[in-house]
């Protein structure tokens, strides 16, 4: 664990360490990737079973990419009650949420009097990378398929990895079955987001890629960009937490070592506090919890390189602080959270009190817990239902907004000496006259 001070003369240096370990550009892993992405675009199924024997282990063929519906059945049969009733309950908060952020189409009139408005339609085929590895995230199935279906996609593409056997986790795949997916490929890594991007033989080409992942995969997003769109950069986890003297370090401590348990270690983790001695107590809270946790050592590898304990001088700093980390996840434990969250503007989400942790957000509270990282927050907000539909602005005049139209449209044309615009809009009041 790294810990700082905000008043010592090299805090700077520090705070400048704090905020360089984001994962989002790294020149090694972007050469990496764009080798594969090449490879993929030129080779298509052929460079996808390469790579999931390199990076997978698993030896498949073109027609084993595929998971098919005798698979779903069989795993669907694994999955426990209690696995089933928390996906259910998940599911319909997730849904809920996303309805109330749905866009719908408006009309109105401009000053010509004509009418003009926009339209909303889903994306027709939109690929969603759902990791798996150490830590199959059936949750994020949810997080992304669910509001996929919410918007009204008609084909939803997802591509996850499979273990040395072939197979993918059962409860991930009844989640998948489950929240509506239309195809599944156990495909994992950049390779996956190469094959939505391009299309292959095997895999179809999408619309719209969105999902998290580890360094690689976000690396491949960036890439992507121009081929296909993108939702966000949403990379290894992060929390950051402002804590005061009421906040508990018991709980402080367990919402760090829960985001730094995912295994890519490059999470990052930190507190910014005004309460010496809660640093202090929560360091000694995370060695005691630590002794009981199964990934013990995933988390310690993350806190020693990437978690902080930073005791500010008071909350406006700790909020000018946060701005400049831009968090995936605010944890705010303090008097009058809700007051103190007013003042952070790029966290991906907040979470309010010592009774809200993160995890909440993770599964079962509703908003999409598919949120930017790396500092990505200061540009990017979370996953909603709303960038599943695809906006397109529409314009009608009839004759009489087009003639008090005309004097502002022939200045622009005459300004910008662009004759053939103006005449586009002439003509027609010539025509009528």
């Amino acid at each position: 664990m790294n810990v700082a001070v905000s008043s010592d003369a090299r805090f700077g240096s520090k705070w400048k360490k704090v905020m360089s370990t984001s994962s989002l550009f790294d020149p090694v892993v972007d050469e990496r990737v764009r080798s594969i992405m090449d490879e993929v675009a030129r080779q298509g199924d052929k460079a996808l079973l390469k790579f999931s024997e390199q990076f997978d282990g698993a030896k498949l063929t073109a027609r084993k990419l595929a998971v098919t519906q005798d698979e779903l059945n069989e795993a669907a049969k694994k999955v426990s009650k209690t696995a089933r009733a928390a996906i259910k309950e998940a599911f319909a908060n997730i849904q809920s949420f996303g309805k109330q952020s749905k866009r719908t189409a408006w009309n109105g009139r401009n000053s010509h009097r004509a009418k003009v408005g926009e339209k909303y339609d889903p994306f027709r085929r939109v690929g969603l990378y759902v990791p798996g590895g150490t830590a199959p995230l059936a949750s994020t199935v949810l997080m992304t398929v669910g509001l996929a279906k919410v918007a009204g996609c008609k084909d939803i593409v997802v591509c996850t990895p499979c273990n040395k056997e072939g197979e993918v986790n059962p409860d991930l795949l009844y989640a998948l079955k489950y929240a509506g997916a239309t195809q599944i490929f156990k495909l994992g890594g950049a390779q996956a987001v190469a094959a939505m991007a391009f299309g292959t033989r095997t895999v179809p080409k999408v619309d719209k890629i969105f999902g998290p992942g580890n360094a690689y995969v976000v690396a491949a997003k960036r890439l992507a960009v121009g081929h296909v769109s993108i939702d966000l950069l949403p990379g290894p986890s992060e929390v950051l937490i402002i804590a005061d003297k009421t906040a508990k370090a018991s709980f402080v401590a367990a919402d760090m070592l829960a985001q730094a348990e995912h295994g890519s270690g490059k999470e990052r983790v930190c507190v910014l506090t005004t309460s010496a001695k809660l640093a202090k107590d929560v360091i000694k809270q995370v060695d005691k919890q630590l002794k009981q946790l199964s990934r013990a050592d995933f988390i310690r590898s993350v806190l020693e390189k990437n978690g902080w304990i930073i005791q500010v001088k008071n909350l406006d700093e700790a909020v000018d602080l946060t701005n400049q980390f831009a968090p995936e996840h605010c944890e705010i434990m303090t008097e009058n959270a809700r007051n103190v969250s007013k003042g952070v503007v790029t966290a991906g989400a907040i979470f309010l009190g010592n009774h809200s942790p993160t995890v909440l957000g993770d599964y079962v509270a509703g908003p999409s817990h598919v949120l930017p990282t790396g500092g990505a927050g200061a540009s990017f907000p979370g996953l909603t239902v709303d960038q599943f539909q695809r906006r397109t602005s529409v314009v009608e005049y009839d004759q009489a907004a087009l003639t008090r139209a005309l004097p502002a449209v022939s200045a622009f044309a005459g300004m910008e000496g662009l004759d053939a615009h103006g005449l586009s809009a002439s003509i027609r009041a010539d025509e009528a006259s």
